[in-house]
């Protein structure tokens, strides 16, 4: 293993960690160009249930997650080992999907690790090589009464979510 904390790896390592932000963001958001833009051309993705290039995972992912009520992907520890134009890393998550099963809704929290390879080409960072290691895994239904306890909240969409639309947040008191 090889730890650097030079000013250039530790550039390197930050690119690398919003690499993961981003992947987050496209995933909850149902954005495929976002989700896509993580990968190099030509990646590899390793999921187990699905294998191959980043267009078809993110293809495979996108629609998957447009039949769920809600989604939303946690980031936890972040190692990422910088090596030149090349790094490791190990992304920890925590995934919950609101399911609809026979018309019940569910709770599915998949919490597992991602194994990357990244790549530094032409000075830019992303992933070569991302699989997805499950560690564990919980299915319950859901049980919401916040959402009738506070019917007026501002609630997370797909793409017309409130984070893209950066003029909304510059609201000031009169």
């Amino acid at each position: 293993m090889t730890v650097g904390n030079t000013v250039e790896s530790l550039l390197a390592k930050q690119d690398i960690y919003e690499l993961s932000c981003i992947y987050m963001r496209g995933l909850d958001r149902t954005d495929a160009t976002l989700l896509r833009s993580v990968f190099f051309d030509d990646a590899y993705c390793e999921y187990g249930f699905i294998n191959g290039s980043a267009d078809d995972f993110v293809s495979y992912a996108i629609t998957a997650l447009q039949e769920h009520q809600s989604n939303q992907h946690m980031i936890g520890n972040v190692l990422i080992e910088v090596e030149g134009d090349e790094a490791f890393g190990e992304v920890y998550f925590r995934a919950y999907h609101k399911v609809m099963v026979e018309e019940v809704y569910y709770d599915i929290v998949i919490a597992g690790r991602y194994l990357d390879r990244y790549e530094q080409r032409e000075g830019v960072w992303k992933m070569a090589y991302r699989s997805e290691i499950v560690d564990w895994s919980r299915t319950d239904p859901t049980n919401d009464p916040y959402f009738q306890q506070a019917p007026d909240s501002l609630f997370g969409s797909r793409l017309d979510d409130a984070v893209y639309d950066r003029e909304a947040r510059r609201k000031q008191l009169p």
